[in-house]
């Protein structure tokens, strides 16, 4: 399928697509070991041997992977201390890796793509794409702790940006509650309910921007549809 050469490039993780344009106009990139300079130039990306600076791109398939990952599985492609890592858990032949992380402990939502210009953009902080979280946390949540939460929490690393949190269910020894923050920091949410005396005993990242986990169940996971990768680069700030 023949696409746009700046779209190609912007999808191989190049760069932008506005700076994927520029890289075209200035002679830097050849298709077929021939210098191409006119935007709009269609290639066939799986076919057509494409170099940015002498440099060959990717040609191999995007693939973009939502995974319902479990606990006590690594967000990273590989670790040294031989633990099941997510990549483990999806039979695809491309190469991918994670956009975005998720504690050890932690479930839930996580995308995995070989896209790198989209996942750029979506772990971008301009961004601010809201993360939504489920958590069962310590005690009976009370109304100053909520509104500490959501007013932003002075942690060591700074005050964090305001969230929405709401009460799900509450009792004397347990509450569950559900956050949503846009930031990405380490073990936000976490130490978000630890400095209001409320540790977490279990979390779970329920959706990113519009995407839900639903039913899926642990380590289970499915292909983003063409209409969700299109909202992706919405969200993201990427021109598709």
């Amino acid at each position: 399928m023949e696409e746009r050469l700046q779209k190609v490039l912007a999808q191989a993780g190049v760069a932008s697509r506005r700076k994927c344009e520029e890289i075209i106009l200035a002679g830097d990139v050849t298709v077929n070991g021939q210098v191409v300079t006119e935007l709009g130039t269609k290639v066939n990306p799986l076919e057509d041997h494409i170099e940015v600076n002498g440099q060959s791109i990717s040609s191999e398939k995007k693939v973009y992977i939502l995974l319902n990952k479990p606990r006590g599985v690594v967000t990273t492609a590989s670790d040294p201390q031989g633990r099941q890592t997510v990549i483990e858990l999806i039979d695809v032949p491309e190469r991918i890796y994670p956009v975005g992380r998720l504690d050890l402990d932690t479930a839930g939502l996580l995308i995995l793509t070989n896209d790198g210009a989209l996942a750029n953009g979506l772990m971008h902080p301009s961004r601010e794409i809201n993360k939504v979280y489920k958590a069962w946390v310590k005690g009976n949540v009370k109304p100053d702790a909520i509104k500490a939460l959501t007013n932003g929490i002075e942690l060591e690393d700074g005050m964090t940006a305001p969230a929405k949190v709401r009460l799900l269910e509450k009792g004397e020894l347990e509450s569950h509650i559900e956050l949503t923050i846009h930031e990405g920091r380490n073990r936000q949410v976490r130490r978000m309910c630890e400095a209001v005396g409320h540790p977490v005993k279990s979390l779970m990242r329920t959706q990113l921007a519009f995407l839900k986990i639903g039913r899926m169940r642990y380590g289970e996971y499915r292909e983003l549809t063409p209409m969700e990768i299109e909202r992706l680069y919405a969200v993201a700030g990427i021109q598709n």
